[in-house]
């Protein structure tokens, strides 16, 4: 078995029926039975031989063979405290994957990871992908490239532009961070058990420095939720939200020259970080 293919509905049927694997649909576990997908998703990566990539979520541990496979230095935390022992014995002819149990959002990560660059690539659990993806971004760490499996509703939101039914504050947040594009889509049959939605690979170079200037990041956030705080109103109606009056609103949107009778789902990162800055500006 430890030579096999783990990512095959034989030997994840084999796996779950030795260590008594019932899947945990509180913690969205869904394994890949399709290897041609992890070989994408290795691919995206672009790895290289001991090349440190952290995996959120490592289930039996099939991404994480295709992740050991080319040589990366892996590693894999895991939350589900009954599948340390599965890990050990599928991964057991890998000497570059270290199993870490925890939770991602709780644990140190710069520490674990050494505090050197690194690459995050995982099959996201689906309750928890957005507060997962953002910790890591928020939390600025050395990351080069995330690619990771996700609802494909979440992988068209990450990647939305302006205008379009899917752009939101989670868009604007992936884009200001990193450049984002769609790898492939993964259709249920591709997972065990088969989740009731598509999935999508998508990886998310991380940028330099942001696309937009910003005097004072926590500000340009703060005018990001206004902006999608009520959809179906005009942005200085949600602009409330932020607990400014209405004549303050006015004169900052008029500082930014910008049209507040317009709706937040039209801006773009560069009109959220006018408003912002002309808030900052404002305030001093």
């Amino acid at each position: 078995m430890l030579e096999s293919v783990i990512a095959s509905p034989e030997v994840v049927h084999y796996i779950c029926k030795r260590f008594d694997i019932k899947m945990s649909k509180k913690l969205g576990q869904n394994f890949l039975i399709k290897r041609g997908i992890v070989d994408e998703i290795v691919h995206a990566a672009e790895l290289t031989p001991g090349e440190p990539v952290l995996e959120v979520g490592p289930g039996i541990g099939t991404l994480t063979q295709g992740l050991a496979q080319s040589g990366a230095d892996v590693t894999a935390i895991e939350l589900d405290r009954r599948l340390l022992e599965v890990l050990d014995t599928t991964l057991a002819s890998y000497d570059n994957v270290r199993i870490v149990h925890g939770d991602v959002l709780k644990l140190d990560v710069p520490t674990i990871m050494n505090h050197k660059p690194f690459k995050v690539v995982a099959n996201l659990p689906y309750y928890i992908t957005t507060p997962i993806i953002m910790s890591l971004l928020e939390s600025k760490l050395p990351i080069e490239r995330l690619v990771v499996m996700v609802q494909k509703e979440v992988a068209l939101r990450m990647v939305a532009k302006p205008g379009t039914k899917d752009y939101g504050a989670l868009s604007v947040a992936v884009q200001y961070y990193t450049e984002p594009d769609i790898v492939l889509d993964v259709p249920p049959k591709s997972f065990l058990p088969a989740p009731a939605v598509t999935s999508s690979v998508i990886r998310c170079v991380l940028r330099d420095k942001p696309p937009v200037d910003v005097i004072d990041e926590k500000l340009f956030f703060r005018v990001v939720k206004a902006g999608f705080a009520q959809r179906r109103k005009t942005f200085a109606n949600t602009m409330k939200t932020t607990g400014l009056s209405k004549d303050r609103i006015e004169e900052l949107l008029a500082k930014a020259n910008i049209d507040g009778q317009r709706r937040g789902e039209t801006f773009t990162l560069q009109e959220f970080a006018d408003v912002a800055n002309a808030w900052a500006a404002l305030i001093k």
